[in-house]
């Protein structure tokens, strides 16, 4: 088993529900269970602002999936909330799930980065992350509470 965080947003429809539909299917995928998940936090958009707030929250999962596998498995949730990508970056979505850290694993692929090489410029990911794990030393970047100190997180709220 590793222990996994995954980002969740949502900027279309009902994100509220959208998320919570994400965690319920994150706690049912095989060999998985949710360890800890954040409060939701409204944001502002990020890259591209002319768009909607999103709510935004971070889990932690034990799996034994491993990254490649948990990826798909991400993707499939995303799908099944009516996200299509379509290759515009930064855009409105019904859900966008992130695979930010899985512990022990670093991973440079085409398909995927471990850790997520933007964890420290996101407010939008690190307040929910400092909820679940506020010590956890992201490889390379530093301690999600020291990360935090350096973000603006201005306009970002906890509902």
């Amino acid at each position: 088993m590793m222990r996994a965080y995954v980002a969740l947003g949502s900027n279309l429809g009902d994100s509220k529900q959208h998320v919570l539909e994400a965690i319920e299917a994150l706690a049912a995928l095989p060999g998985t269970q949710v360890m800890a998940r954040s409060r939701i936090y409204r944001t502002p958009p990020w890259g591209k602002l002319d768009q909607p707030d999103f709510l935004n929250a971070v889990v932690a999962l034990e799996t034994a999936l491993e990254p490649p596998a948990l990826l798909d498995a991400l993707l499939s949730i995303e799908r099944a909330a009516g996200r299509e990508r379509n290759g515009e970056r930064w855009g409105p979505r019904t859900l966008d799930l992130d695979l930010l850290h899985v512990a022990g694993k670093t991973v440079n692929t085409e398909r995927l980065t471990l850790p997520h090489p933007h964890i420290a410029d996101r407010a939008f990911v690190l307040l929910p992350l400092h909820d679940v794990a506020p010590e956890l030393d992201i490889p390379g970047q530093g301690k999600v509470v020291d990360l935090l100190q350096n973000v603006d997180v201005q306009g970002c709220n906890a509902l």
